[in-house]
């Protein structure tokens, strides 16, 4: 992972950027988007959720860098709800220092529905069980990075 793209806390120096990302192949019947970015390695039992977007409209395939940042108005229709940070957009990743290497999964979720009815307050499990339940399909790109 690139400075930019890790945490700013936790003993971690990053910008808290959000990467530009990019998918294609979205089957028919995709109507949006739900992004989730997790770590299952963190040791809390259950990962770390380091980002989570929904109702990303479905003639989108890329989100552009910053996006992570609730108050760029980059993807302004999209939903982006609380982290295990605790609070709303990208936090970068910072896994606890000499822990070892940690998985970041950033996933992509084709959706049956228009919109998950959730709002910017919803917790990550939430969200990952309406995500679950109206999927078509999903995409991951996982990244490693330990300290």
């Amino acid at each position: 992972m690139q400075p930019a793209q890790l945490y700013f806390g936790f003993g971690c120096s990053g910008e808290n950027i959000s990467p530009e990302l990019h998918w294609h192949g979205a089957p028919e019947g995709t109507r949006s988007f739900a992004l989730t970015v997790h770590d299952p390695d963190a040791p809390t039992g259950s990962g770390w959720w380091h980002w989570i977007v929904f109702n990303i409209p479905a003639d989108m395939n890329s989100l552009p860098e910053g996006a992570g940042d609730p108050k760029s108005g980059l993807i302004p229709e999209a939903i982006q709800s609380r982290t295990d940070f605790g609070s709303s957009g990208y936090g970068g990743a910072c896994p606890p220092e000499g822990h070892g290497d940690h998985r970041y999964q950033f996933r992509i979720y084709a959706l049956k529905v228009d919109q998950l009815p959730l709002d910017e307050n919803s917790p990550a499990a939430m969200v990952a069980y309406y995500v679950n339940a109206n999927k078509l399909a999903e995409a991951q790109l996982e990244v490693i990075y330990g300290r």
